[in-house]
C-alpha cells in the first residue's frame, strides 16, 4: 500500500482527529497524546504526522529555556510528545515521519542545527526508531517521572 506521509504545523482542521487519538496504557506512560498537551506556549510547535491528510501521529518541537536542560547548543530543538494513533500503528508512520524530520525543520526552522529528546530506558520500540532514523544516544542520562531517560541526538 502507498503512503504519502507529510509533516506539517498543527491547523484547526486536524484538532477533532487529534483528540480522538487513543494509545494502549503501556504506550501512554511514556508520551502524552495530543488532546493533553492543551495550549502551546510561545516556541512550542505541534507538528502532525498525516498520511494523505489525515492526522496519524503527531510531536512537539520546542524551541524554549526547557531545550537547554538537554543540550548545551543555542540552536538546538526539543522533540517530545511523539504518538501515533493505536488505530493506525504498525504501518510504518512513525519511521516515515521521523524520516522526514530533518529535511522539515531545516525548511521551517533554518537556524536549528540539531534535535535533542529523552527517551525512557524500558520504551525499547522508541529507542529502536530513534535509532534507526539517525538519533544517536549520547550516553547521557536523566532521571524522569517514570525512571531513566536516554538523552539522544539529530544532527542536522
Amino acid at each position: 500500500m502507498e503512503h504519502t506521509i507529510k509533516l506539517k504545523h498543527l491547523a484547526s482542521e486536524y484538532i477533532e482527529t487529534l483528540n480522538s487519538f487513543i494509545l494502549p496504557e503501556e504506550q501512554g506512560k511514556f508520551t502524552a497524546l495530543p488532546n493533553t498537551i492543551g495550549d502551546l506556549k510561545d516556541g512550542q510547535y505541534g507538528i502532525v504526522i498525516l498520511n494523505e491528510n489525515e492526522p496519524v501521529g503527531f510531536f512537539l518541537l520546542h524551541a524554549t529555556e526547557r531545550v537547554k536542560e538537554y543540550s548545551d547548543n543555542p540552536n538546538a530543538m526539543l522533540l517530545t510528545a511523539l504518538s501515533v494513533n493505536h488505530l493506525h500503528q504498525g504501518k510504518g508512520y512513525a519511521k516515515m515521519g521521523m524520516l522526514l524530520l530533518k529535511s522539515f525543520v531545516e525548511q521551517e526552522f533554518p537556524q536549528c542545527n540539531e534535535i535533542v529528546l529523552v527517551v525512557n530506558h524500558k520504551n525499547i520500540a522508541a529507542q529502536n526508531l530513534y535509532l534507526n532514523v539517525g538519533f544517536i544516544d549520547t550516553g547521557i542520562r536523566k532521571i524522569g517521572k517514570i525512571g531513566e531517560q536516554f538523552l539522544m541526538k539529530l544532527h542536522l
